[in-house]
């Protein structure tokens, strides 16, 4: 685009740029300059990677920025007037340029339409209190005696150079989430706090908090750190959650949550325990960001501090599943970067797909006509998605990669009848691009689901048996399922009142492949669990740490975990004691001074490294545990 002329704007108060290609060097300072009593400023749809840092609008009130590529937000600080401003579908712009923005612009009071005005005092006045805190006490322990009481300029700043390494590698405050935007207050921080280096300057921290809670009612969430706002994205909510934060400090296995959240109430309602949450998975490299599903929204959890970073919500919609995949996306330039996609689906049939980092929904793929049950992505094939529906079939698809516009394409790759609902499918580990296993309403079924044969359509390869009092029978409904390691398969079932530990291999005889088979599953181990009828309490594995975990209709969470690490031989023959089980009781919980009505543990999932424990309850509360 050509060089700007508004020579006609002189005294505009209103001026707009939308969709006029422009780029960061078509801004030019000197013509905007003339434009002092500008108001309102729209560059939305423009190609701008940045704002030059002096274009001089002294009086700037609204500026709109949506469906650009900015990459920093910093150069705003130059409009201190600033009240509204709005920069959506800015793809590298996260929560931690949110939070820049609201301690630069003291006046601002509007981010992407949402009031901010409670959150930004916190974040100017707390958040910079507390920062300042932390850095003058870093300064002082570790760095005020090394400055000689006579220095010079050149050792003030060598040391200030050295403080400021350490100040940011060290000084840490709030959410994993927001860690950039610490150590860029950190950056600034440092220095207000050397100002005079030889001299104490102390700093006031938070009033004490009130008294402790007698009870465990939800508690109003005040500040970031309990919960960081979300925001407007693509016409549909990310509203604040609810949590109750409970720190306990004990030696061993945590025996009480560290958390209780309740963050998928309809309405945002402190009133509701009827919403049922069903499906966690933690967030692809990150140990403590956990994706949770229930109701009409989808949470995403930092485990650590008990904040529900961003939410998104569809009040048509009921989910059931989630599931993450890792996307190398094209941006600027040709460029490449990995970012983490959600994928959530349930009632409506319909998935949808998040780019976390972005908050912005960018597509939905119409899979089923009928609910969908659970979703899963392929450990090796990123854009393949598993979806298993009411509709007695999982469909294999491929959901493409968004360009930097979020076109995508996505196609149907295969189908997969069942004989019954399907609620719990799990690729085989040492062929995952061969088989799927799925625990269904009258069975365990196994699938080939090699794309270089020529079928699209596919019946169920082998269907596994298990012991039914003194006999073998197809007929249980398998509502948990999963993968202890690359052999061992995890089942349970409500009706025999114990979880089943299978071998894979040697219960699916390779011979005859193509044929419908009837197979008994060759039992390794038998994991005794509550003798309930309920359905639906589904389990999980956290293979690195050899533990089995599955919920009860009492609200407890039973850990199994093998009592000496390493693969299962198959030459073991039941029953044989490899586990060694262990029940966490959940605690006593009142709301408004009663206790919730009957708990049932619908999920629960742990990340990899074991050091968080989530538990999703039918009465739409989140706990969650920490290992010591």
């Amino acid at each position: 685009a050509a060089p700007l002329s508004c020579r006609h704007f002189m005294f505009s108060f209103v001026f707009s740029l939308s969709k006029l290609q422009l780029k960061t060097g078509d801004l030019d300072p000197r013509l905007f300059s003339r434009l002092r009593h500008l108001q309102k400023l729209d560059l939305s749809d423009n190609l701008l990677d940045k704002f030059p840092n002096s274009l001089t609008l002294p009086d700037l009130r609204v500026l709109n920025c949506n469906n650009n590529k900015l990459e920093d937000v910093t150069a705003l600080k130059q409009f201190p007037l600033l009240e509204e401003l709005t920069y959506e579908n800015n793809v590298y712009l996260t929560l931690n340029d949110d939070y820049k923005v609201m301690f630069l612009l003291q006046n601002l009071r509007l981010l992407n339409g949402k009031d901010i005005t409670k959150l930004a005092n916190h974040v100017r006045r707390v958040n910079s209190r507390k920062l300042t805190s932390k850095v003058t006490a870093h300064w002082e322990k570790f760095f005020r005696d090394q400055l000689p009481e006579k220095h010079t300029a050149e050792q003030v700043k060598s040391i200030k150079k050295k403080f400021l390494k350490s100040v940011q590698t060290n000084v840490v405050y709030g959410p994993s989430s927001l860690s950039e935007f610490t150590r860029w207050r950190v950056a600034n921080t440092e220095e207000e706090a050397v100002v005079n280096p030889r001299k104490s300057s102390h700093v006031q921290d938070d009033p004490a908090p009130d008294k402790p809670r007698t009870s465990n009612q939800p508690a109003k969430e005040e500040t970031p750190e309990q919960e960081a706002e979300g925001t407007q994205k693509n016409g549909e909510q990310f509203p604040k959650g609810q949590s109750n934060r409970r720190s306990s400090q004990m030696t061993g296995e945590q025996k009480k949550p560290l958390h209780f959240l309740q963050c998928h109430s309809k309405g945002n309602s402190r009133e509701d325990f009827k919403t049922q949450l069903w499906s966690c998975v933690f967030e692809p490299v990150s140990s403590r960001t956990v994706a949770t599903c229930g109701g009409e929204s989808v949470c995403l959890i930092d485990c650590e501090t008990g904040t529900v970073l961003k939410k998104y919500k569809v009040a048509t919609e009921e989910f059931f599943s989630v599931a993450w995949t890792t996307l190398t996306m094209v941006i600027s330039d040709s460029r490449k970067k990995a970012h983490n996609i959600l994928a959530a689906a349930g009632r409506r049939g319909i998935v949808k797909l998040i780019h976390v980092a972005a908050d912005f929904c960018y597509g939905e793929i119409k899979a089923h006509k009928k609910p969908i049950a659970t979703v899963c992505f392929s450990p090796t094939q990123e854009t393949h998605l598993f979806t298993a529906s009411y509709d007695k079939r999982i469909a294999l698809w491929d959901i493409g990669i968004p360009d930097c516009d979020y076109n995508f394409k996505a196609s149907q790759l295969l189908v997969l009848e069942a004989a019954s609902i399907p609620l719990r499918i799990a690729l085989v580990p040492t062929c995952p691009e061969q088989y799927l296993l799925a625990g269904c309403e009258d069975g365990c079924f196994a699938w080939n689901i090699k794309l270089d044969k020529g079928q699209k359509s596919r019946p169920f390869e082998a269907i596994f048996q298990f012991p039914d009092d003194e006999s073998m029978t197809t007929s249980h409904r398998v509502d948990g399922l999963a993968f202890l390691n690359d052999d061992v398969v995890v089942s349970k079932s409500s009706k025999p009142g114990c979880i089943y530990l299978w071998s894979w291999s040697r219960s699916f005889d390779a011979k005859g492949k193509g044929c419908q088979r009837t197979m008994s599953a060759v039992i390794l181990a038998e994991l005794e669990w509550s003798t309930t009828d309920m359905s639906y309490l589904t389990l999980s594995t956290c293979p690195a740490k050899d533990y089995v975990f599955c919920g009860d209709e009492k609200g407890s969470v039973w850990m199994f975990l093998r009592v000496s690490h390493g693969s299962i031989s198959l030459s073991d023959t039941p029953p044989c004691p490899l586990f060694s089980p262990q029940i966490l009781k959940w605690p006593e919980l009142r709301v408004n001074g009663e206790q919730p009505p009957e708990i049932l543990v619908n999920n629960v999932v742990a990340d990899p490294a074991f050091t968080y424990l989530v538990v999703l309850t039918s009465v739409n509360i989140t706990a969650i545990w920490k290992k010591s």
